[in-house]
């Protein structure tokens, strides 16, 4: 008896380990990702109206962190000053970096007037990136066209830019602006500015 129950749950196991190989779970997509941090933004945008700036900024910095790549913005948009940071000042301008990030978001989206956000669809990208496009349409049926772009990372898609109606990337725009900081303050001084301007943001 017990080893028909022995053979039985071996037979079972097999059976087991031959379904879930031969049917894996199925990744998440580049445009899952966009769509999962852009129902977070409607959400956000649904309770507003009874949320201040901090409030908000809590609800979103978890999804701006899973869903962006903000060490490799961050990397992107300081440029070549990035190469000859110490340890310390990268990681304190990351931080600086994502507080800044979210409390734009936190700031920017602070009311719902129906408005909804509409996969178009995805465009192979440089460097092995994919580019996913989408609108924004409000309750008058303007529109403000939004491309993401995503990068694997471990097999786990993260978006390292977004561009504004076909315009330039916002990491570009970021780029531009911390160039003189950067030149003449370095890293703990484009730091201190990104966390003024958080400051600022959440005191509103």
């Amino acid at each position: 008896m017990i080893i028909r129950l022995f053979r039985d749950f071996t037979f079972l196991f097999i059976i087991a380990v031959f379904v879930a190989v031969g049917h894996p779970v199925r990744a998440e997509s580049a445009s899952s990702v966009v769509e999962r941090f852009q129902a977070s933004l409607i959400q956000v945008m649904q309770s507003a109206s009874e949320s201040s700036v901090r409030q908000r900024y809590d609800r979103l910095v978890h999804s701006v962190s899973d869903t962006f790549h903000l060490p490799l913005m961050t990397q992107i948009a300081t440029g070549r000053h990035w190469s000859t940071a110490k340890p310390t000042e990268k990681t304190a301008v990351v931080a600086a970096f994502r507080r800044m990030s979210v409390a734009t978001l936190a700031t920017l989206f602070d009311g719902y007037s129906g408005e909804i956000f509409k996969t178009v669809g995805e465009r192979p990208g440089p460097s092995k990136a994919t580019i996913v496009l989408t609108k924004l349409v409000r309750s008058d049926k303007s529109k403000v066209d939004l491309a993401y772009v995503a990068r694997q990372f471990a097999g786990k898609w993260q978006l390292i830019d977004v561009v504004v109606d076909s315009g330039i990337s916002e990491l570009k725009v970021r780029r531009s602006e911390y160039s003189m900081v950067l030149k003449n303050s370095g890293m703990p001084g484009l730091t201190k500015l990104l966390n003024e301007k958080a400051d600022d943001l959440m005191s509103r």
